[in-house]
């Protein structure tokens, strides 16, 4: 197949890697996998690198010029399936009348619900697949309105490292200057209001009193980045909280911790709590939005059941004070992952989903 990935996002989050997994899949499986992204954006940059075919839409994004770029490379090249991956990118699709030319899908990743108004619909019934990271998005579209058989669920994928070694784990402490008896916390994602950072900064002030040496790594930028720092200095937990910013090598991250804390309102699904548990660690997560179609409690780990910064604390001093279990849970976790959320499900599954579009357009 010639398949055509779109992405407007001028930055580097988890949609953006899955992109770049999705090609390295459908490449190593034999497709003409190209990509059509902004001019600049990392995504470019790191595709180029791999020697992807790559497109820009202009730096600065605009719909006109989005869809303007978009029709002078359908119309050079014929392609079987364009995959949008974003609704600015579905949007420059639909302008581009896309779908009168060939198949077009779409991926959902967001756990707002679709909005109703007409434009919006519109773009998504112009697909003819629908690709939900989930099954708690995949319900919100079809709440919206979208008729169910056309829409599926690929589940993100992560890449399953060797186990850490004691040194490696040992060097990824002393990077961090965590001291080998210090209980280390982690989370790794943006600084948003709704990826819950606060209320582990809330949590912290409960946990320190038991488990004084304990410290949290927050790993990730963002708006709340001020906020955050601020609430963390009223509180006196200035010692206590890391604020690292973007990590580029995440990896030195997850090996030095010892718990991760996925504190997220409504989390579409959550690729970074999947890459915690694929490097084998424990993890405490809210029970909504699609991470219970990754955490069976108790089992592969911990659900609070809202976002509540006792109920946090809570469960990590009884974590904590029971590594045996800890490790328990970490080890499910990994299995879990190697089962169901690998790089090659999701580069197999996507490619079921545009089996099921092609054949649509084949029975309109």
């Amino acid at each position: 197949m010639k398949i055509l990935h779109l992405d407007t996002r001028p930055d580097w989050r988890g949609g953006q890697h899955q992109i770049l997994m999705t090609l390295r899949g459908q490449r190593a499986r034999g497709h003409d996998a190209q990509l059509m992204t902004r001019r600049g954006s990392p995504l470019e940059q790191r595709s180029v690198a791999e020697q992807f075919a790559v497109h820009t839409f202009p730096p600065r994004f605009a719909r006109l010029n989005a869809f303007l770029c978009l029709r002078e490379i359908v119309d050079q090249q014929r392609f079987d399936v364009v995959h949008a991956h974003d609704p600015h990118a579905l949007s420059a699709a639909w302008l581009a009348r896309v779908h009168r030319r060939g198949v077009l899908v779409v991926s959902r990743r967001v756990a707002y619900p679709l909005t109703r108004t007409w434009p919006a619909l519109a773009r998504y019934r112009a697909a003819h697949r629908i690709v939900a990271v989930s099954q708690f998005v995949a319900a919100s579209v079809t709440a919206a309105g979208i008729d169910a058989h056309r829409i599926g669920v690929v589940y993100d994928g992560v890449e399953i490292p060797a186990a850490a070694s004691t040194e490696a784990r040992a060097a990824a402490r002393r990077h961090w200057n965590i001291a080998d008896a210090s209980p280390l916390l982690g989370c790794v994602g943006y600084l948003l209001p709704e990826k819950g950072q606060e209320l582990l900064v809330r949590a912290m002030k409960i946990v320190v009193p038991e488990f004084p040496a304990c410290k949290l790594i927050l790993a990730g930028d963002g708006p709340m980045r001020g906020r955050l720092e601020s609430l963390a200095a009223e509180l006196a937990l200035q010692n206590a909280i890391i604020f690292a910013g973007f990590v580029e090598d995440i990896t030195s991250v997850y090996q030095a911790l010892d718990l991760f804390l996925f504190p997220s309102l409504a989390e579409p699904l959550g690729s970074s709590l999947l890459a915690t548990m694929a490097n084998g660690l424990p993890s405490i997560a809210v029970a909504r939005g699609g991470v219970p179609e990754i955490i069976d409690d108790q089992r592969n780990g911990l659900l609070v059941a809202a976002p509540d910064a006792a109920e946090f604390a809570r469960a990590i001093c009884a974590l904590s004070r029971d590594p045996q279990t800890a490790r328990r849970f970490g080890d499910a976790a990994r299995e879990t992952v190697a089962r169901r959320f690998t790089v090659e499900l999701l580069a197999e599954n996507t490619l079921r989903e545009y089996e099921q579009a092609i054949r649509l357009v084949g029975v309109s």
